[in-house]
């Protein structure tokens, strides 16, 4: 219905246009937007205010010519259109045209929501990207389930996605790795070792170590420690990305690439991206080291890219990986990071530009922290202590439904407090568990139904049984849907659809113990039977896109 009346008012503008009412151009997006208060109708726009600047002329005179043309032209799906304050103009579209919303449904099913409005742009998306020196942790599981979900809504808002794991198998953190497990190994040896001040200290090393010592006996203590250190890296390292395979797949992740980290050195693309600034009088040496120009490109100070010691930063990977993204000629990358690469995004943003790519095309999303309780009570979290809570005891714990519907009940760039005991209630406490029960509660009406010989049929019902009261309410959720996606798409913020979700299971929950689906009344049962069909579709749509099961019966 949304996007109806913006064609709607973009249609009126052309023809005012036509006719030399107004001279301004037709605005790129047309803002249309439900009113919070319910007086003002169902919905309202501002576009009059951004014209009536161009044209000269108060706002409330082009809101005046426009209402007039539509109220002649294309007036007859409004029971008014009005005039507001400084120049809003405010719809109240006709009951008739609202259960039309009930049709497009439940003919569409699963393409409900479907929409062009990617117009088949290359997305990359990049998210979780953790380095393979430990089990992934709740946090890594909040940036799974962001980015998946997002992945899974620029897909259906007509986005052509990739999903990438970026491996970090290349640096001190992985020596660090291999130190932590050949200490250990000497320690299964009998033998005297220094651990590392900054080693991991989880259980999982010691684990690995074991396995280290199952395999190869005693043979390490012939090796030199160079090579002994490497060999418990690369064993390690391959150990752990592999359970990090195995949990994002319990947890309903899949990407269409693993990119290595190591596949930029061993291809001499980090030297050619540095070739490439250094041609463009963006890289300089001072002080022995190798400098990157940022702030040419709006950062606060120049980078490192290679220190004086010959070794490279991370950053000139990073630049190196983002020049290898730019020439798969993607018109959106999103980046999804951790809260701690707050400072790390100009600079990439800055390497960007300073390849040749569009700024703008580039955008970082940040996770910011996950605090877990436990009635009441906080659970700490430690990487190098080894003192944290693994994503896949999370998913033991609550299920792979609650928690990914957790990890989106606040935008990701918000500190989230994730309630494990609320997460596991079979109550209406528990949100996922609301929402996935209005779903199960209407497969049983339907269910139901069906063995009364009550099946529902756009077709054949009197819809005009649906079109006031509580009934319309739904549907006017209902209709809200596409253009939910459409919003999440354009602003990248995937957790307006657990509040959407849980507010359209909520309106289900109370009408439902307002009004009788099935009654007495045949036709109104069958209209009916068609509006609770359509909000099981939408609540299995939304939930599929979140990557949660929507169950038949609970």
């Amino acid at each position: 219905m949304k996007s109806k009346i913006e064609e709607l008012l973009r249609l009126s503008l052309k023809e005012l246009i036509s006719k030399h009412l107004i001279s301004s151009a037709i605005p790129n997006e047309i803002q249309v937007d439900r009113p919070t208060q319910k007086e003002f109708g169902d919905f309202a726009t501002n576009v009059a205010m951004p014209l009536a600047s161009r044209e000269g002329k108060p706002p409330r005179d082009i809101a005046s010519i426009i209402v007039h043309n539509i109220k002649q032209r294309h007036g007859n799906m409004f029971s008014s259109i009005e005039i507001a304050g400084p120049g809003f103009i405010n719809f109240k579209v006709k009951p008739e045209y609202w259960v039309g919303v009930l049709g497009d449904i439940l003919r569409d099913k699963d393409a409900y929501g479907k929409s062009s409005y990617g117009k088949g742009k290359k997305v990359q998306i990049e998210f979780v990207s953790a380095n393979p020196t430990g089990p992934l942790h709740v946090g890594h599981g909040r940036g799974a389930a962001v980015g998946d979900t997002l992945a899974n809504i620029l897909k259906i808002t007509g986005f052509l996605v990739e999903r990438e794991y970026y491996i970090n198998d290349v640096g001190n953190q992985m020596n660090t790795l291999g130190r932590s497990v050949f200490a250990r190994y000497l320690e299964l040896c009998g033998e005297e070792g220094d651990f590392p001040e900054d080693g991991y200290q989880g259980d999982y090393i010691r684990d690995i170590a074991a396995d280290i010592k199952a395999r190869y006996q005693d043979e390490l203590l012939h090796y030199s420690t160079r090579e002994a250190v490497a060999l418990c890296r690369d064993f390690a390292s391959k150990r752990i990305l592999k359970g990090i395979r195995e949990d994002l797949d319990s947890f309903g992740i899949e990407f269409d690439r693993w990119f290595s980290e190591s596949t930029l050195h061993e291809e001499g693309k980090i030297q050619k991206a540095v070739d490439i600034l250094k041609s463009r009088d963006l890289i300089y040496t001072s002080d022995g080291a190798l400098w990157f120009r940022s702030t040419r490109f709006g950062d606060e100070k120049d980078r490192v890219v290679r220190k004086r010691d010959g070794t490279l930063t991370y950053f000139a990977s990073d630049i190196a990986y983002h020049m290898d993204k730019l020439e798969r000629g993607y018109d959106k990358i999103i980046d999804i990071w951790g809260a701690d690469h707050h400072g790390y995004v100009p600079r990439m943003r800055a390497a960007i530009e300073a390849l040749g790519g569009d700024g703008d095309s580039f955008h970082a999303l940040l996770i910011q922290l996950v605090s877990l309780e436990r009635s009441g009570r906080p659970v700490y979290m430690s990487t190098r202590k080894g003192e944290f809570v693994t994503l896949k005891e999370i998913i033991d714990e609550v299920g792979k439904d609650a928690a990914r519907y957790f990890f989106l009940m606040r935008k990701c760039d918000s500190h989230l407090v994730f309630d494990l005991e609320l997460a596991k209630k079979k109550s209406n406490e528990n949100p996922v568990f609301y929402i996935q029960y209005a779903h199960a509660r209407i497969c049983s009406i339907l269910n139901k139904a069906s063995k009364m010989g009550l099946v529902p049929d756009i077709g054949a019902a009197d819809l005009g049984y649906v079109s006031r009261g509580d009934d319309l309410a739904l549907i006017k959720a209902l209709a809200d849907y596409p253009s939910l996606l459409i919003s999440c798409a354009r602003n990248l913020e995937p957790h307006h659809l657990s509040f959407y979700l849980l507010e359209l299971a909520g309106l289900f929950h109370s009408f439902y113990n307002k009004n009788k689906v099935i009654s007495d009344n045949r036709e109104l049962s069958l209209a009916r039977l068609c509006l609770v069909d359509a909000v099981r579709q939408v609540l299995r749509g939304g939930l599929s896109i979140m990557g949660i099961d929507a169950p038949e019966v609970m």
